[in-house]
């Protein structure tokens, strides 16, 4: 079972809204965003001109080492961003002073998570900086799929595209006109050479997505979730998935029901 498909245009208007009133009830008319060349922090980057205008808002480009920046750049100019504006930080140095300091082993995993909790670091400071608001990047897919660094890429003051999952966010890249490389290169979080979001969870996007908007939006039990698209085997991965990164969505685990009357 595909998705329904989005009507664009008046998906744009509610998120530019939605932007729109948040900032002006906080007070706040700068937005810091981290982008990093993908498909989901380029639409958040684009919606947030639309509603703020280029002027009011600080792209932030943070990459590893050598890591590639170009799509990022490519995607800035194409926005009409002035370069006066963007922000650049490598946060090798910073993240190896961490490794060392941990003596944290070759182990990709926890090495990935410094990095995006470093990330987090800075745009948190340059956000206090110029008294704006973080703005994050998260998808619907992924929140559910758990596909996020806790206290990293996930900690953000606005999230404007966590409504969406990742194949409506390609629906409205495409109807926005945004850069081409964005609808065809790969998912990546760019944690360590070669990763890929889909080759680490073993499914596409396309796929969970299917599966996703029957668990979630239609409250579909996992054994009557439709399957004439989907091998059953693919389903059950998707949906154990799920299950077992459920705790991200609940943590930290708070003690309730506990009385607070005097005795």
């Amino acid at each position: 079972m595909s998705l329904p498909l989005l009507d664009p245009n008046s998906e744009v208007k509610q998120i530019i809204s939605f932007l729109k009133g948040l900032f002006a009830a906080q007070h706040k008319n700068t937005a810091v965003i981290a982008v990093s060349g993908g498909i989901d922090s380029a639409l958040s980057l684009a919606l947030l001109t639309k509603a703020l205008g280029v002027q009011k808002v600080i792209p932030v480009l943070l990459p590893h080492g050598g890591q590639s920046m170009a799509d990022a750049e490519t995607l800035i100019t194409h926005l009409g961003i002035p370069e006066s504006q963007v922000v650049r930080t490598n946060i090798k140095p910073m993240v190896d002073s961490v490794i060392e300091n941990l003596s944290v082993p070759m182990e990709t995993v926890r090495r990935g998570n410094i990095q995006a909790r470093m990330r987090m670091m800075v745009m948190y400071d340059l956000a206090k900086s110029h008294q704006g608001l973080v703005c994050g990047t998260e998808n619907k897919s992924e929140h559910y799929l758990g596909y996020f660094t806790r206290y990293g890429d996930a900690a953000s003051d606005i999230e404007p595209i966590c409504h969406l999952y990742k194949t409506q966010v390609r629906q409205l890249v495409a109807y926005l006109h945004l850069p081409d490389v964005l609808l065809t290169k790969a998912p990546s979080a760019g944690l360590w050479a070669g990763q890929t979001d889909e080759s680490e969870m073993g499914f596409s996007y396309d796929q969970a997505d299917q599966v996703l908007y029957q668990l979630i939006n239609l409250q579909r039990p996992a054994d009557e979730i439709e399957t004439s698209d989907l091998e059953a085997g693919l389903v059950k991965k998707v949906v154990a998935r799920v299950k077992q990164m459920q705790f991200k969505l609940e943590v930290p685990y708070i003690l309730t029901g506990v009385s607070d009357a005097k005795s």
